[in-house]
């Protein structure tokens, strides 16, 4: 598909978590993506329901190898992107960190990808999502008794791959003044406190209390939280601005004048047992026509089993069926390049034909290198 991202060219050093869903988003917006893969390595999951690794390409080389090596920063030099989430240093001893990129491609933007960041006390320490966002003050905010991990959408995803997407995307266009690349540095931890300024930013002006469960947005506010329908299913209401607030209340058959002080969180408890009552009284798809069409802010909460069929995500296309299950479409849309998928997920080693015989080399000398097991080349 011809994406705005069309003749640009990123080396992916194989990784997990925000790094490949990173990779995808540029290949959807139509940049050749290569994957350097471990030879004889793998993924949990398999290239049939590999959805991040769609679009790509793979080539499976030793970079613990001195030819390796050498190869790797050959595809460095014709590229204009490498991404990578080793921790620190681990690129440099490989040979292929952003000083080695650098003396082969100067125009090169490399893009790192860590939790902690290339230094710090804690840089080279062990983490996941949960530890990265705890540390930047969201976890402590989410949930009710304790904190509930949102997924790893807010520190792998949120303020992960789209920091470094972001980044990436920056240093592309910078690039086209300066006429030469750089490093950029995205942490976790630094991208899920950037999340969170929104929030710290109504602490600092006292609307914020600093406890879970409080506030306007977290699950304190009644007209701002999730209600149990008599199916055991749920509804999302989000009634924050009055008009929508009152049309709630209307649609429920509860008295708007006794509520008039909506914002006053001395009323909140008794208006939450209200609310939980009403929606207790009905199954969820009761509720969920009932506010169709209604500017009242309410929604079913829908299952990953019942998301792609619902009449907006099917008007919209945001699923798309690649690997035989609903995968979620590109995302953003372009109104002249479009975004797309064009190829699905490469098993290990499945370009490295392809991709070394652009390089120049010959059908022989990729023989020999597989025989040397500097490469996997399947056939």
């Amino acid at each position: 598909m011809p994406g705005p991202l069309v003749g640009i060219r990123v080396i992916e050093l194989a990784a997990i978590g925000p790094v490949p869903f990173c990779g995808m988003m540029l290949a959807d917006m139509g940049a050749d993506v290569i994957r350097i893969d471990r030879p004889g390595g793998g993924t949990a999951l398999g290239a049939v329901v590999d959805v991040c690794g769609r679009g790509k390409r793979s080539v499976a080389i030793d970079l613990k190898s001195t030819r390796g090596t050498e190869l790797a920063l050959r595809m460095v030099a014709a590229a204009d992107v490498v991404i990578e989430g080793f921790r620190p240093g681990v690129a440099e001893r490989l040979g292929v960190g952003p000083d080695e990129a650098s003396r082969v491609n100067e125009y090169l933007v490399y893009g790192r990808m860590t939790g902690w960041g290339q230094e710090g006390p804690m840089a080279n320490m062990a983490g996941h999502d949960i530890n990265y966002i705890a540390l930047a003050g969201a976890l402590g905010a989410i949930g009710e008794e304790g904190p509930v991990p949102p997924l790893n959408l807010v520190g792998d995803y949120g303020g992960g791959a789209m920091y470094l997407l972001s980044g990436v995307l920056a240093a592309l266009v910078e690039r086209q003044t300066s006429k030469r690349g750089q490093v950029v540095d995205a942490a976790m931890v630094d991208g899920t406190a950037s999340l969170m300024t929104p929030t710290y930013q109504l602490k600092a002006a006292g609307l914020w209390e600093d406890a879970r469960h409080s506030n306007l947005l977290d699950g304190g506010a009644p007209f701002y939280r999730t209600y149990q329908t008599s199916d055991g299913g749920y509804m999302a209401v989000g009634a924050l601005e009055p008009q929508f607030y009152s049309r709630l209340l209307e649609l429920l058959g509860l008295d708007a004048a006794d509520r008039a002080a909506q914002m006053d969180p001395s009323g909140w408890p008794q208006l939450e047992s209200d609310l939980a009552a009403a929606f207790a009284a009905q199954p969820r798809n009761h509720w969920e026509s009932l506010f169709s069409g209604e500017d009242a802010c309410v929604t079913p909460v829908l299952s990953l089993e019942e998301a792609p069929a619902h009449e907006q995500n099917q008007a919209r296309n945001t699923f798309m069926t690649t690997t035989g299950n609903p995968d979620p479409a590109p995302a953003p849309r372009f109104s002249r390049t479009l975004s797309g998928v064009s190829r699905g997920a490469p098993a290990i080693g499945a370009d490295t034909r392809e991709v070394l015989g652009e390089l120049g080399l010959t059908a022989s000398e990729i023989d020999s290198l597989a025989v040397a097991s500097v490469v996997e080349a399947l056939v």
